[in-house]
């Protein structure tokens, strides 16, 4: 607080999450404009932000910890670079927040990216890092794509300002494209009916927002859309390491206690009383 109210230019990262609080309410608890940094100003325009920030004190304000994302990174080297002092005060994420969902962070691996799969666009790199994570029995936190001030490729082609509506990948979106991608790579690592998974969404946000989901893929591929809240989402992959503690407690969230279990036990080896 006293660090934003000493800067005489502070702005706010408007694109890598949602911010789940109206600019003017946080101007009025900062009493101090807020400059919006889209894409553009955050990526390419950087060193609008760091005008003059070797005189003045300048701040960055991000949803989620500052690290979480590697275009933060960056502008900290460029400050580096100019010779600009850098302080950076840290945050919660869904990095730790996804705690919620019962498992325990040590049991995480490598976290991954899902992007919107197109007609002719589908990534699969990811589900390489998901099965390196279910090799050794670990969980893979999936975060999913945002498309924010986005431009379709007719516009971007002729160089107009247009963008698209913003879109959010959902969490039977996400997993109807893991399934995809296992039906293509038939490793049985994301197999529908044998593979537990918790999807999540506004962690944080209190009971009126906040919303755990747990159970098989293709349990949560068939459940309706409109029970996961609003976005953003996250999905979790549940790794063969799983413990009893972490079974009875995402139990809570499971769409079927009774199959959430028996998969646990049955497949996954877990001891259950």
């Amino acid at each position: 607080m006293q660090a934003i109210k000493k800067c005489s230019r502070v702005y706010l990262e408007a694109y890598t999450s949602i911010l789940m609080v109206q600019k003017d309410r946080l101007e009025a608890f900062y009493g101090k404009e807020l400059i919006l940094a889209d894409r553009d100003t955050v990526e390419t325009q950087s060193d609008e932000i760091l005008h003059n920030a070797d005189k003045e004190d300048v701040c960055l304000l991000v949803v989620g910890d500052p690290f979480g994302a590697t275009t933060h990174t960056d502008i900290v080297l460029r400050a580096r670079a100019l010779k600009i002092p850098t302080r950076v005060i840290h945050n919660a994420s869904i990095m730790n927040a996804i705690g919620a969902s019962g498992l325990q962070l040590y049991n995480f691996g490598q976290t991954v990216s899902l992007v919107f799969f197109t007609e002719t666009w589908k990534p699969d790199s990811f589900y390489d890092r998901i099965k390196e994570n279910a090799d050794v029995g670990l969980h893979t936190l999936v975060l999913l794509d945002i498309k924010v001030k986005e431009q379709s490729d007719e516009n971007l082609a002729r160089g107009r300002k247009i963008y698209e509506p913003p879109r959010y990948m959902s969490i039977p979106l996400a997993v109807s494209q893991l399934i995809e991608i296992e039906s293509l790579r038939k490793t049985g690592t994301l197999d529908p009916e044998k593979t537990l998974a918790i999807g999540l969404s506004r962690v944080g946000g209190g009971d009126e927002n906040q919303r755990i989901v747990s159970g098989s893929l293709k349990e949560l591929l068939d459940h309706p859309q409109e029970a996961y809240g609003e976005p953003l989402h996250s999905l979790v992959i549940v790794g063969r390491r799983l413990h009893h503690l972490e079974v009875e407690y995402a139990e809570d969230f499971a769409i079927n206690r009774e199959n959430w279990r028996a998969i646990a036990r049955d497949v996954y080896g877990c001891t259950l009383e």
